[in-house]
């Protein structure tokens, strides 16, 4: 959710009922994440968390910096995700916070669990951003979680309804963890022109960047990231230096700026051939509840009750 975890989602999403997140490495620096801290916590008296991802970069970011401003504004909830996350959880568990980490392989989930996480977040390959390098879908990742964990978990990647819920609850999980879907949402401080976008696309219209880089990207299927998929195909392959300039942060940042879909990288997951709308986030959450609900219930009606002797 790089560029969309400003205030007024997670703050919508909150209030609605939900745990909003902002993303801490959209914010140029950690003074500036305490800006944003304090103007979500104008917007919203519920709970809601700080993601600190921890991934290869042009720039490296003061993670740190980060983790400890969240802190002395006051924020108890922390989503972490990417590479050797050990010294932030051991920093936020120090003060008493939550942690949830994201994790694509259960392999990953269980040495997160070793290192004091409270929930874990696993990540499906259907998922926009980052699915890892084993390709595991959704559907084995769950069932695998629920044989092999000790700690609540829930489910991300390719939700968006309250089917997806039912059946992520169904798998083990103890809820579903959205971005795709809250990136269309009237509250979503992105372009209108972007959110028509992915209304309008299909499972088909996402690729992936970065596979022989061994740090594959599930991004928006366009001009770019074609372009990129190109580059890496050719004979002899390519190294980042080849494609650094299109795969540009401030290029994706600017995308959701200026409305044009194909002026830079995003991110977007095979979710989208689910999303049919631009809902508020107490829409889209009230929506999800009734039907799972009505899902769920109806689930009963597929149990026969045996006659007994």
């Amino acid at each position: 959710m790089q560029w969309v975890g400003k205030p007024p989602l997670p703050a919508a999403v909150s209030n609605a009922g939900g745990l909003g997140v902002i993303t801490a490495l959209t914010q140029p620096n950690p003074e500036a994440l305490r800006t944003v801290i304090r103007e979500t916590r104008a917007a919203t008296d519920k709970p809601f968390g700080v993601n600190i991802t921890i991934l290869p970069s042009i720039n490296p970011p003061d993670y740190e910096g980060f983790a400890r401003v969240a802190v002395e504004e006051g924020v108890k909830i922390f989503e972490t995700a990417g590479n050797s996350p050990g010294k932030l959880i051991q920093f936020f568990k120090s003060h008493g916070c939550i942690v949830i980490h994201k994790c694509t392989t259960i392999r990953h989930a269980k040495s997160a669990e070793r290192l004091g996480v409270d929930v874990l977040s696993i990540d499906g390959f259907e998922c926009a951003g980052h699915p890892g390098e084993e390709d595991i879908g959704g559907l084995v990742l769950l069932a695998r979680a629920a044989q092999e964990l000790k700690i609540p978990y829930i489910a991300s990647g390719g939700i968006a309804d309250g089917r997806g819920l039912a059946a992520c609850l169904a798998l083990g999980a103890d809820g579903v963890n959205m971005g795709t879907r809250f990136m269309c949402t009237v509250e979503s401080p992105i372009h209108h022109n972007i959110k028509e976008k992915i209304v309008a696309s299909t499972e088909y219209d996402t690729t992936h960047i970065f596979r022989t880089l061994n740090n594959t990207s599930r991004v928006f299927k366009n001009v770019v990231s074609q372009q990129v998929v190109a580059i890496e195909r050719r004979p002899g392959g390519a190294k980042f230096e080849d494609v650094r300039d299109l795969v540009s942060g401030a290029r994706g940042k600017i995308v959701f700026e200026n409305g044009d879909p194909d002026y830079g990288i995003w991110t977007a997951g095979l979710v989208l051939g689910l999303i049919k709308d631009i809902p508020t986030c107490e829409e889209l959450l009230s929506r999800m509840e009734r039907e799972a609900e009505e899902i769920i219930g109806g689930m009963a009606k597929l149990v026969k009750a045996k006659a007994k002797l």
